[in-house]
């Protein structure tokens, strides 16, 4: 384009400097008025290589702004997954991250880009250009160099490494050391000091354009003795699209049923979930195969809900639906049925800028009670039927909140009256209220809780029989993006009841600690 508008530039500087050029156009040579036409023609393509070439790069600025966009919501923490801004939060702990978004670059920009690059090469470069003067005379221009292609990414540059530590002491204000809730934190009774709940580390990233993995550890999990590595997630996601709107995720990870089960224990307020919807998984997760779907903003908006500190509970899709084995975390198969799973939720966005997220979910399958999981005192079937359905709402704090969830099923049940584990209903759910404040830097989320929850829990001792009733009020205060502290103050009335303690209420009080450190 250059050495087109350069040569006619020449053109006609050397007529003007013509005689013949300042009035006696009548007298011109058929020589001058050709060279006058070719200057004409030469302004003509220049002028609209010109427009091809300004239409081509407000494409790439409008592209090269989402992409600047994007890289700052990462570098602000987004990702499969971080609730507090400028750090990565899982998110999803779970959720690939979408990829860049050309779902908002217009068909007609992308037409025009296209174009643009086809008919560029419609005038040949030369390496140089020789522009003829009035005086027969030549002026060598010459040609400007491509730019060089930008280089690929490494493979190392595809990858993220993170994680989070969570420092626990339960002992404070405590009037009940019999108190104690084994899904939730064994930390909580008598003979208890502190207590390290998770050691999370997280490596995640695209194995290609379509396949995602992530993978997390844990080495805080207890059994007999403390500290011990287990496998938490380990997962590929599998996109049919370019948006990666559509995929399957295969592995072990967690299953789509309650909000609460898939938001991140980094991101989460109140120290434990809730009784009535985790006991239907413990650990929230198994192995299995899920297929989910999202249009690419709706994705963008899940991944904003973790990285801007709303405690999002990432990217599980609008619509999910998969099967798994049903026998909870590292545990193996013990029957030859697997259970289904379904969800549907969506996160709607006000005029006023508030987001709300409805969600219905429901499971199905045949749960095995195992020797190890029965005393030998203890009768009943091994097998039961394991459904569950449950509502979910969460109004994020913006900066008042509400979340809350109800479900309602069948599963086994210890009977202190028969000592035999039976099929049995349960019912339970939580609401919860908070109030999100960012002053000076810093944020603070006080909140207020209440749970219920009547039915057994299939993955402890003889399923044994809960009935929960439990109040709490805390505040989370971040003080930096890495450094999170949590007080809860906690008045718990619980009936848990096996073979070994066939009538036991315990109620009491104590006040909760967590020092909490993202990386």
């Amino acid at each position: 384009m250059m050495r087109h508008v350069i040569r006619a530039t020449f053109l006609i500087a050397g007529l003007s400097t013509c005689p013949f050029a300042l009035g006696f156009q009548a007298t011109q040579s058929e020589a001058e008025r050709q060279v006058l036409a070719e200057a004409k023609a030469e302004l003509e393509r220049a002028g609209q290589l010109l427009n091809e070439q300004m239409k081509v790069m407000e494409a790439l600025r409008e592209t090269i702004a989402r992409q600047q966009e994007r890289i700052s919501r990462i570098q602000a923490g987004a990702g499969p997954a971080s609730a507090t801004p400028g750090l990565p939060r899982t998110a999803a702990l779970g959720a690939s991250a979408p990829e860049p978004t050309h779902d908002a670059v217009t068909p007609s920009a992308l037409a025009l880009t296209l174009t643009a690059v086809q008919t560029a090469p419609a005038a040949p470069a030369k390496p140089a250009s020789d522009a003829p003067k009035s005086d027969g005379s030549k002026v060598t221009v010459a040609a400007s160099k491509p730019e060089p292609a930008p280089a690929q990414r490494q493979w190392y540059q595809k990858y993220s490494f993170r994680g989070y530590s969570q420092f626990r002491y339960n002992r404070l204000f405590s009037t009940n050391g019999l108190l104690s809730c084994e899904q939730c934190d064994r930390s909580v009774g008598l003979n208890n000091g502190f207590f390290i709940r998770r050691a999370r580390f997280i490596l995640s990233g695209d194995v290609s354009d379509r396949v995602y993995i992530y993978f997390q550890p844990d080495f805080a999990s207890t059994a007999a003795n403390l500290n011990y590595g287990q496998l938490r997630d380990l997962y590929f996601d599998v996109a049919f699209d370019q948006k990666k709107e559509f995929r399957v995720r295969i592995g072990q990870s967690k299953i789509p049923f309650g909000f609460e089960n898939l938001q991140s224990s980094q991101n989460r307020l109140s120290l434990d979930r809730a009784d009535s919807l985790n006991s239907a998984h413990a650990n929230e997760r198994d192995v299995g195969a899920f297929f989910y779907w999202a249009p690419a903003p709706i994705r963008r908006r899940f991944a904003d809900l973790v990285s801007t500190g709303l405690k999002g509970s990432g990217d599980y899709g609008v619509f999910g639906i998969g099967v798994y084995n049903g026998q909870v975390l590292n545990r193996t198969e013990a029957n030859n049925n697997l259970h289904t799973v379904g969800r549907v939720s969506y996160p709607f966005k006000l005029r006023s800028g508030q987001i709300i997220e409805p969600g219905i979910q429901a499971y199905t399958g045949r749960y095995t009670v195992t020797s190890d999981q029965r005393s030998a005192s203890v009768g009943g079937p091994d097998n039961f039927t394991d459904q569950r359905a449950a509502l979910s709402l969460m109004v994020y704090p913006q900066p008042f909140g509400f979340q809350a969830e109800y479900n309602v099923g069948t599963g086994p049940r210890f009977n202190p009256a028969t000592k035999r584990i039976q099929q049995s209903g349960l019912q339970g759910g939580y609401a919860q209220t908070m109030y999100m404040r960012k002053l000076h830097g810093q944020t603070f989320v006080p909140f207020v809780r209440y749970q219920y929850y009547s039915g057994g829990k299939k993955q402890e001792l003889d399923a044994r029989s809960y009935l929960v009733r439990d109040v709490e009020a805390g505040v989370e205060w971040q003080p930096s993006p890495f450094v999170e502290l949590v007080g809860l103050y906690v008045h718990s009335d619980r009936t848990f009841e096996d073979s070994r303690t066939p009538n036991n209420r315990q109620r009491g009080n104590l006040f909760r600690i967590q020092m909490q450190f993202n990386y």
